[in-house]
């Protein structure tokens, strides 16, 4: 080639270069002047087409002008100027331009592109077709369907995937047994369709009608079972299939854990060949979700040595994790954030949830400075759940005040916005201002009534919270399970009897399904009222007990001194597989100590470190105290004293005195153990009286006046017992030698004549 041809080829190049840079100059300038009839701006045009093949002088950005102009003269002779080269590249490169305008939104400049195409070929057909039902556009997708002149396998299932999708699972199935052919993918797509529409075992039928299945299919079956919750079919289906891929083993996995076995998902993910990020996801998640934080984040330690990477929801997962753990471990969830901001993820957090989850995490972990940061970084991205997770938080903390300052803030309070303060002030003993926000929230729900018999149980408000139940029933609010539970723990602690048995029978005649905590509270509640054949009775009645079953059952025989059947229950429980706890040893020592079992309760007390591992805590070593000072055995109670791992304090030392002024004879112990409690506690009233007792008992009189004699000097007063009543919904309270009561002369009268009574029957 000549120098000239060559000047005149690059002459050609620039000028073709300044008019392609003129024309986008002009482009941009019109944008900017008109208004383009698109949703988006042009510059978001020009964005999604960075990519294109830079060696073709193809203007995409040129052509999705044209388009969005609807200008369509301009737009097919800019197609015909590529016409006559390569057709079939050129259909090829068109039909992906189709795809990817539809998947950024621009289904409309699709269909212009594909009226003005020259040539097009069943690709191009189905690109968009799948473009109106990728973007929701089911009519215009059912109307291009039918006018489509050739309809391949790939059409036909597209439109039955759309349909499944919309709802129109009937229509899916017509058009599934109009379908001249079908493969794999068209009735896999049909058992897809028929599970997200809740139909199973018509799912089912279609499976097994199959003709050729291949993973995929084994695949969205058993995720059909386990997002069903039906893990027994899903087990089977998955023991049966030959070849297995990880998606297989995440599904199920998920699903136990979904279910709560926990314990079988985890020896699948073991046993699986192949890990990937959502496998390990799923089960760090599934771990999380069941309350087993630490698991978790164990776990996760043992995926940074994988070959999986973290990704966004593994974040997610491990940061409620870390929340679950609570206070005592602020360190771990900024350890998380720092990882999280490391690997980048906190970019990626496109619809806000990593921003959620970090502010609920910071809330559970008391660490406010920190969720507030975060919280005002991200208002976009913080919705009602963020602001009850800040509201929850500062309650937790005590900061009432600040809690007040962002309830006042939300733009929109749910139920649990509500909730949430108002458990806050009935926290903070407010009750006053906890019952106004209660009688000004709009829409007051069983959980809302629920939280406010609650607070007034905790506020020691028993008579309050039986009226606000009864108000809860007159509108029409059904109590939940946990309602009853609270009220049946008040009825226990208060002894009464009566209102317990009415509340019960009134949760028979409401809640028909077995629940074990109201199971359990029943126990309580009648064995703190002093019918233990009733809570023994509805023990045994039990369909499924737990730890705590056992625990009610056998600290409620051991308060009412029934040592025998205390350690028969303990007996049966540890036939039956369950391991004991402290609270179980707790009351089998006391048990023993009522019965003079000294030899049952040390053979017990030295099982649980060496049989159960645990370690015995204050309240054992307490419980074996007076088990030895029942006994008669002073001495040993003061050497198992001294022999403890614990520094012994004022609790120990007045448990060691108590057993003393049982006996009153041995007043050395005694006199020791007063005086290292009264030197850890100097105006320890009980301390002071039972030493006065030993004192006289044992015909030491004079110290027991200068003993006296120093209460007087310390001011030290014995707190006064007293007893109470429950009659016709009232309760009365009595001390020793209390006049203050208004029908006290009756009481008396009537007492005196009982004792001449008595004394006349005598003679």
């Amino acid at each position: 080639m000549s120098d000239a041809s060559v000047a005149a080829v690059e002459r050609n190049k620039e000028g073709k270069g300044r008019r392609a840079r003129s024309a986008i100059r002009g482009i941009r300038i019109e944008a900017r002047k008109a208004k383009v009839n698109h949703s988006r701006p042009f510059k978001a045009q020009l964005a999604i087409l960075r990519n294109n093949d830079q060696k073709s002088n193809f203007d995409d950005s040129l052509l999705l002008h044209y388009l969005s102009k609807q200008w369509h003269l301009e737009a097919r002779s800019f197609l015909e100027k590529f016409c006559r080269v390569d057709m079939h590249k050129r259909v090829v490169h068109w039909t992906s331009l189709i795809s990817k305008y539809s998947r950024e939104g621009y289904v409309d400049e699709a269909r212009m592109l594909f009226d003005i195409m020259p040539q097009r070929n069943s690709v191009t057909y189905n690109a968009m077709l799948s473009g109106y039902l990728q973007s929701g556009m089911l009519n215009e997708a059912c109307q291009f369907f039918k006018k489509m002149p050739h309809k391949n396998v790939v059409s036909w299932t597209s439109m039955l995937s759309g349909l499944a999708d919309a709802g129109r699972i009937e229509d899916a199935r017509k058009l599934f047994d109009l379908m001249p052919e079908k493969n794999v993918v068209s009735w896999n797509s049909l058992v897809a369709g028929l599970i997200r529409n809740g139909n199973l075992e018509e799912a089912r039928q279609v499976f097994d009608q199959t003709p050729e299945k291949n993973v995929v299919s084994w695949n969205v079956m058993v995720a059909g079972y386990t997002e069903n919750g039906r893990m027994e079919e899903a087990r089977v289906l998955f023991d049966g299939m030959k070849c297995r891929n990880v998606i297989t083993w995440t599904s199920m996995i998920s699903g136990y854990c979904r279910a709560g076995n926990v314990e079988e998902a985890y020896y699948l993910f073991q046993t699986m060949p192949e890990k990937n990020v959502v496998s390990w996801t799923a089960m760090i998640g599934g771990f999380t979700w069941n309350r087993l934080h630490e698991e978790a984040l164990l776990l996760f330690l043992r995926m940074k040595f994988s070959d999986s990477k973290p990704n966004a929801e593994t974040f997610i997962s491990l940061a409620y994790a870390c929340a679950g753990l609570g206070l005592g471990f602020p360190c771990l969830g900024k350890q998380l954030h720092a990882q999280l901001i490391i690997n980048g993820w906190k970019h990626d957090d496109y619809d806000g949830r990593l921003c959620r989850c970090l502010i609920q995490m910071y809330s559970e972990l008391g660490l406010m400075d920190f969720a507030h940061n975060i919280f005002e970084k991200n208002p976009s991205n913080c919705d009602s759940q963020s602001f009850n997770s800040m509201i929850n938080g500062y309650i937790r903390i005590g900061q009432l005040h600040k809690a007040q300052v962002l309830f006042d803030q939300v733009p929109i309070r749910n139920r649990i916005t509500w909730t949430c303060m108002i458990t806050g002030h009935l926290g903070a003993g407010e009750v006053l201002k906890a019952r106004n926000l209660f009688n000004s929230m709009p829409d007051r729900d069983a959980i809302a009534w629920t939280s406010m018999i609650y607070g007034h149980v905790q506020n020691e408000l028993i008579a309050e919270a039986i009226c606000l139940f009864a108000e809860m029933r007159a509108q029409g609010v059904s109590p939940l399970n946990s309602t009853y539970s609270v009220l049946f723990g008040a009825m226990g602690a208060m002894a009464y009897l009566d209102q317990g048995r009415q509340l019960h029978g009134m949760k028979l005649k409401t809640i028909y399904e077995y629940d074990l905590i109201l199971e359990n509270s029943l126990i309580s509640m009648y064995a703190k009222s002093g019918e233990i054949d009733d809570a023994y009775n509805i023990f045994s009645n039990m369909t499924y007990r737990d730890i705590i079953s056992w625990n009610s059952m056998i600290m409620a025989l051991s308060d009412h001194g029934r040592a025998s059947e205390t350690l028969k229950v303990y007996e049966t429980m540890i036939e039956h597989g369950i391991y004991p706890d402290s609270v179980t040893f707790l009351g089998v020592l006391t048990a023993c100590g009522h019965a003079g079992l000294v030899s049952k309760g040390w053979e017990l007390f030295s099982s649980m470190n060496n049989t159960y591992k645990l370690q015995p805590g204050l309240e054992h070593y307490i419980s074996m105290i007076n088990l030895l000072g029942r006994a008669g055995s002073m001495k040993d109670a003061e050497e198992f004293v001294l022999r403890l791992p614990i520094e012994p304090n004022h609790a120990v030392w007045g448990a060691l005195l108590g057993v003393c002024g049982l006996r009153k004879t041995d007043a050395d112990v005694a006199r020791h153990a007063a005086k290292r409690l009264l030197e850890l506690d100097p105006f320890n009233a009980a301390g002071h009286v039972t030493l006065c007792n030993i004192y006289a008992a044992s015909g030491r009189h004079s110290d027991e006046t200068n003993l006296r004699k120093e209460m007087s000097l310390k001011g030290v007063r014995k707190a006064p017992g007293y007893s109470w009543i429950n009659l016709k919904g009232r309760v009365h309270i009595f001390s020793l030698g209390d006049r203050l009561h208004p029908q006290v002369e009756e009481m008396l009268l009537l007492l005196s004549g009982n004792e001449a009574n008595f004394m006349n029957q005598m003679n």
